[in-house]
């Protein structure tokens, strides 16, 4: 006979461990689309939701929905499910039917925090404002966020641009978590040995791929552009950006005046050396490599090609600058 404080012991076990097969598969918003064939059993079901890493365990799934009374309310159908939803919200959203109303948005390189901001609220989903507050003060359980600076700008260039789609209703946590979640699988291993190799902290990368963002207009020069910001760098020069003072601004201009040098603010990398304290732009994964891997020249100088088409012309010298589109 098995003696009442080992039962007690095997009993309390057995609880924990089953209630923490009812917790989400993971901390961090992944959506998932599942597709639930017609027919499909409530175990069928649970195994397919475990095969795409939405549950923890398909037993476990299984025997709530039979317990919950729900296993045969369970319909197929399309569905995005999320994999930080707890077994219970994603039994009750398979009980609802398939194809569950999606908004489809796209973030395009080189937009701001704000811009991206006012994106989302064209969506409809949630406002400019509650997407900022969430930004600012929400806290999100990301490695290459722990040493980034409290405030409102903290996720300033870590928002991944690229195109989205998630369900309706979706609230302002669940779209940065996916943002900052598609920058993890973008920044992988790799660049962060590269970033290592280079001296530079997650930070500082982030910031030099944000400045050749908003510098380059054409790839093939991204990697030629990183290279004269970090010849500068090297130079203990100015680094002289103008995207820089535009970020500034409150609306761009297509020329600087030279009051818009004088503004003080680290910033502005015309008055303040090295890198301004943070990213000034979302960068895609051109301008991240760019950074990543500059190209190996000498040029200290470009300016816009007149005659081109979003192209530059590079120098070495201050006298060929001068002279350059001439």
């Amino acid at each position: 006979m098995v003696p009442a404080i080992l039962l007690a012991i095997i009993l309390a076990s057995s609880y924990l461990t089953a209630t923490s097969y009812l917790k989400p598969y993971s901390a961090k918003s992944m959506v998932v689309e599942v597709e639930i064939p017609l027919g499909s059993s409530p175990s069928t079901i649970a195994e397919l939701l475990a095969q795409k890493e939405l549950i923890r365990h398909p037993k476990a799934f299984y025997y709530y929905t039979r317990l919950k009374g729900i296993s045969q309310d369970l319909k197929a159908g399309t569905y995005f499910l999320d994999a930080a939803w707890t077994v219970e919200e994603i039994a009750s959203a398979l009980t609802k039917g398939g194809s569950v109303a999606t908004v489809r948005f796209t973030i395009p390189e080189g937009l701001n925090l704000e811009q991206i901001a006012q994106r989302i609220e064209a969506t409809g989903l949630v406002t400019a404002e509650e997407f900022l507050e969430t930004a600012a003060h929400h806290r999100f359980d990301y490695d290459f966020l722990i040493d980034i600076p409290e405030g409102p700008k903290r996720l300033e260039g870590f928002l991944f641009p690229d195109t989205y789609e998630v369900r309706a209703g979706a609230t302002s946590k669940d779209i940065i978590a996916m943002m900052l979640r598609r920058f993890e699988q973008i920044y992988n291993d790799e660049y962060r040995q590269r970033q290592q190799e280079l001296g530079l902290s997650t930070l500082e990368l982030v910031t030099m791929a944000s400045i050749v963002e908003r510098e380059a207009k054409l790839d093939e020069e991204r990697k030629i552009i990183a290279g004269v910001f970090y010849n500068r760098l090297q130079q203990n020069w100015l680094l002289q950006s103008c995207a820089t003072v535009q970020y500034l601004l409150d609306e761009p201009r297509e020329v600087l005046l030279n009051k818009d040098l004088e503004i003080e603010s680290p910033y502005n990398t015309y008055k303040y050396p090295g890198l301004p304290p943070g990213p000034i732009a979302s960068p895609g994964k051109a301008s991240l490599e760019a950074a990543l891997y500059p190209a190996d020249v000498d040029y200290l100088f470009f300016k816009v090609d007149p005659n081109g088409n979003g192209s530059h012309i590079f120098s070495r010298t201050l006298a060929e600058h001068n002279k350059a589109g001439k």
